[in-house]
This record gives C-alpha cells, sequence and structure tokens, in this order.
C-alpha cells in the first residue's frame, strides 16, 4: 500500500495535475456507486428487495475464500477464514446499488445496530407518496413505524419520511420531497434527488 500511494504521489508530481496531500475529494470520484450490507439469507434479502421494495437484480457472484492465507484480512479486513458465499448487486429506481453479502466467519457477529449504535444506518428510498408507501407495506406484512412524518421547519422542511425494517431487521426509510427543500433556496450545493431521473 505504501509503494502504491508513493508511486501515486510522484505521478501527480510528474504531472502536476494533483497534490493528494492536500486534494479536498478522491482525485476522480463521480457519485454513490452502491451500499453494501451483509445479510443473514440472500434469498430473503434478495425476495425483499425485489418483490418488497422493488429493486432488480442485475448480477449475482461468488464465492470468495482463501483457506491459506489472509486474503480476506488484507482486502476487507475481515477474519482472513471469512467467506464471502455470494454476492447479489441489485439496482434500485434511478437510484444508486444496494450490493448484497452473505458471509461466514469463524468471528461473525449477529447484531442488528439501532439508527442511534455507532456504525448504524439505514438506506433510504425515494417514493413519490410516503402514505401509499406505508399502506403497502403494511399490506406486505413489513414492520413500519410511525408516520408519515412531515418535516414542516427548518432546513428539510418539505420533506416526509417514514422507517421500516427488513425481516431482519435492516432500517429502511422512504422518503419524498415533491416541492424541495426549504434549504435548496440559495444553497451552494443542492443534494441529488431521483425526482428527475434526467438531471
Amino acid at each position: 500500500m505504501k509503494t502504491i500511494l508513493r508511486n501515486a504521489t510522484l505521478a501527480a508530481a510528474l504531472l502536476g495535475s494533483v497534490d493528494i496531500a492536500t486534494a479536498s475529494s478522491i482525485p476522480g470520484m463521480r457519485g454513490h456507486d452502491h451500499t453494501g450490507i451483509t445479510v443473514p439469507d440472500m434469498k430473503q434479502a434478495v425476495d425483499f428487495f425485489t418483490e418488497v421494495v422493488g429493486c432488480k437484480k442485475a448480477m449475482s457472484f461468488g464465492p470468495f475464500a482463501d483457506d491459506k492465507g489472509t486474503f480476506m484480512q488484507d482486502l476487507l479486513g475481515v477474519n482472513p477464514k471469512a467467506v464471502i458465499e455470494q454476492v447479489t448487486m441489485v439496482r434500485c429506481g434511478y437510484g444508486s446499488n444496494v450490493e448484497l453479502f452473505k458471509y461466514t466467519a469463524p468471528d461473525q457477529k449477529d447484531l442488528t445496530p439501532k439508527n442511534s449504535d455507532i456504525g448504524g444506518f439505514h438506506i433510504a428510498f425515494y417514493v413519490d407518496d410516503v402514505a401509499v408507501a406505508k399502506a403497502y407495506l403494511e399490506a406486505k406484512g413489513v414492520k413500519t413505524r410511525m408516520g408519515p412524518l412531515p418535516v414542516k421547519e427548518g432546513p428539510a422542511a418539505g420533506q416526509t419520511i417514514l422507517y421500516f425494517q427488513a425481516p431482519w431487521g435492516l432500517q429502511l426509510e422512504a422518503i419524498s420531497y415533491p416541492t424541495g427543500m426549504a434549504y435548496e433556496k440559495g444553497a451552494e450545493t443542492v443534494l441529488w434527488s431521483p425526482k428527475d431521473p434526467d438531471k
């Protein structure tokens, strides 16, 4: 890794195009490609994302393991004996992709973080109408939380949200802001939105 960084720094200095030490972004960064999550059951996860959320399966591959070396630890920071049984990529509307992992590992922990836990996370899906989304999710037997909650004050005013959970506990959110959010007026940077897929 040190050799790679040293070579990248040398190349940048020779080209005079990027000062790696003071760059304010990853060189060439264009956007968010995917969010990867580890799931307890790949079929259950694929079924949920395709048959309930409405994503489309794009591809599956694997397994990956290294019985004799430290490839898994060196590449992914996991136990050297960890096995990725399968990886499945799903495409979700006009947004970025979700990458589903089915791992086994000697030190694997089985826990579902709350949004308040360090390392906790959720995936949000833009929908046209949060109330319609809630009715649909509940009809499918999906656990939903309080809401739809319209945000009426502050920079996020204009959005409506609803949290819900996958069968294995993954936190998800339905969000909508059809007329935009308050912060957009005069903002230098406006958040990406799937409302208009041509933008």
